[in-house]
């Protein structure tokens, strides 16, 4: 697993095939092997332009009146190279080398961009975004070859020439629109309706609102362009699973003008599927969802505002978070519930209180009401921390009290866990270390060291390594990174190993207590185990966080509502079931509740 292996492409191809081995079997990892040769398309393609602007010279010196057609005729325009390009099979050797012309052509030929220049570039570049071809940019050697065509093709467009003040020049993958702007404008607009597959059209509007036009001290272009399937290929070089859903739409706008209004249509309409407006980050090659906030979104479409930035930000799509699922039941279970445990943590943590020296005078029970103190405290904390979270990213507040919600969100969950994993270790004690005892002191410093320790280090490390990198923080809420940093894992890795470790105690309690029924008559023993196995395991499941257990099915498949469902349901309501099965169901907290009752009466 994981060995290269290099071969030679065909006669008729230069360069190279490579395979790496994946379970046994070699399986393709980049194609290099290519038919076109770059450096003499690009010689052919200057030497077409120079004959073409000598030609040009010489019959205008010859022809005066015919000076108008030929400069319609001679104009420089590429043209010359693009049969040997449309002829070529577009393979992954094809496709870099066309991208590396592209690239070329834009950094050294880019001056005057006419609309010949614009009409063969265009259809050099529609050649590689053709929808039938987008599995193959995935074996392309250079992984960033997507985000250097859109650079590339933003670069060259940027510089066209507007004949009486518009443009249009459109391609089956590529559309590009310009208009000359300025401060009397009432908004201009640009609409876009182009064929992403053999199954139909989407849509794309660019609007430059009129309190932007205002800004401008003199006319100007603007420039959009419209590429409906190269989300898609980026998408085949991209560590991140997230599906772009509508074209990607870039703009080419003076420095004054910052802020631009989107509308995409969606390729994928699914009514229960967050979409998240997104910028192109041309330096770090990545979807940024600090450029953009979300307008309105529907079923259909989704209004994005965007910033706009000639260096960073020019590029702008949606993309399909699998893991951001909208559900009207899903979010009233998670409102109710988290509602209904804070209350119910609250009357924990008030019964506790009033009940704490009457269930405390034994070492064991002092130990076992200290961990639910502290459960009950962290869930609690945990769960206002969680409201807050949702409404420092939904009021778009600054970045730096998302990161701290998300720190300290973090950390008390972290801590539920760790005080779930000590009260585990703390039945582990009493059942199988009858003969050991503790000191108080001992069990409160070492309780105290797991319960609050460990998340600390563990917080403070994870957002001291990610943070630096800009990966701690996921896009679209206030909690941690999975896709760019694996930030989340400092948060399933402890989580699922304590549920596993608890999962063992609860297998050992439930051995002892068949245990303890020996000796008992038969038909009474089978209704005893199972009438204790049954209170052990509902008590025990709550308190020890095994009803976490289903986020693993979660994490297998996130686009699961039913999965979401259960586990909102488990885990919204768990302050409940703490006060119902720590707290009301526990015998020793009931007579000390009876006996106080019975004293303020009297």
């Amino acid at each position: 697993n994981g060995a290269i292996c290099i071969q030679p492409c065909s006669p008729s191809f230069h360069g190279e095939t490579s395979f790496v081995c994946k379970d046994r079997k070699w399986q393709m990892f980049t194609d290099a092997c290519a038919s076109l040769d770059v450096q003499s398309l690009f010689q052919h393609c200057t030497s077409c332009l120079v004959v073409a602007v000598a030609s040009f010279a010489f019959y205008s010196l010859i022809f005066s009146n015919l000076f108008s057609s030929l400069q319609r005729i001679s104009e420089p325009n590429f043209s010359c190279i693009i049969p040997d390009i449309l002829s070529s099979p577009a393979i992954p050797g094809n496709i870099a080398d066309i991208v590396e012309l592209l690239k070329k052509i834009s950094l050294l030929l880019s001056e005057n961009v006419n609309r010949g220049k614009m009409q063969s570039y265009s259809r050099i570049a529609n050649h590689i975004l053709n929808s039938s071809i987008i599995s193959n940019w995935a074996f392309v050697k250079d992984r960033n070859a997507g985000s250097i065509l859109l650079d590339s093709v933003n670069l060259f467009a940027g510089k066209l020439l507007l004949r009486n003040g518009s443009e249009s020049i459109q391609e089956h993958f590529i559309s590009t629109k310009g208009y000359s702007i300025h401060k009397n404008t009432s908004g201009k607009s640009f609409a876009f309706s182009m064929e992403f597959n053999d199954t139909g059209n989407i849509t794309g509007h660019v609007v430059i609102p009129e309190e932007q036009l205002l800004k401008l001290p003199k006319t100007s272009k603007a420039i959009s362009i419209a590429f409906p399937t190269l989300g898609a290929i980026i998408e085949t070089s991209q560590l991140d699973p997230v599906l772009v859903n509508g074209m990607v739409l870039s703009v080419s706008l003076p420095e004054e003008l910052q802020h631009i209004l989107l509308t995409f249509e969606k390729v994928i309409k699914l009514e229960n599927i967050k979409a998240q407006c997104v910028g192109w980050h041309s330096t770090e090659r990545r979807w940024d969802n600090k450029a953009c906030t979300v307008k309105s979104d529907n079923i259909s479409t989704v209004v994005c505002i965007c910033k706009h930035h000639h260096r960073t930000f020019k590029s702008f799509s949606i993309l399909m978070s699998p893991t951001m699922l909208r559900n009207a039941v899903l979010d009233y279970i998670t409102h109710v519930g988290l509602g209904l445990s804070i209350f119910s943590l609250v009357l924990c943590l008030v019964i506790e209180t009033v009940v704490w020296h009457h269930v405390t005078k034994t070492e064991i029970t002092y130990m076992r009401h200290f961990c639910l103190v502290n459960i009950a405290t962290s869930l609690l904390i945990a769960d206002v921390l969680f409201i807050l979270a949702a409404i420092v990213h939904n009021t778009a507040l600054n970045y730096q009290l998302c990161v701290a919600a998300t720190f300290f969100l973090h950390f008390f969950y972290l801590a539920l866990f760790f005080w779930m994993f000590t009260l585990g270790l703390l039945i582990l004690y009493g059942l199988l270390l009858v003969f050991f005892r503790i000191t108080r002191f001992v069990f409160i410093s070492t309780a105290f060291s797991i319960g609050y320790g460990c998340p600390l280090v563990i917080s403070i490390l994870t957002v001291a390594i990610t943070e630096p990198k800009n990966g701690y923080l996921r896009s679209g809420a206030c909690w941690l990174n999975w896709y760019e940093t694996k930030a989340l894992l400092a948060f399933v890795v402890p989580a699922l190993s304590i549920i596993v470790v608890n999962v063992v105690v609860v297998v050992v309690v439930v051995v002892k207590t068949r245990r303890s029924s020996i000796g008992e008559g038969f038909k009474s023993q089978d209704l005893n185990n199972m009438i204790r196995i049954s209170k052990n395991v509902a008590l025990l499941t709550p308190l020890l966080g095994l009803t976490w257990g289903i986020g693993l099915a979660t994490i297998v498949d996130s686009c699961s509502l039913a999965f979401h469902v259960t586990f909102a349901l488990l885990n919204a309501f768990q302050g409940f079931f703490i006060l119902l099965f720590g707290t009301l169901l526990d015998r020793k907290t009931r007579e000390a509740l009876r006996m106080n009752c019975l004293s303020s009466k009297r």
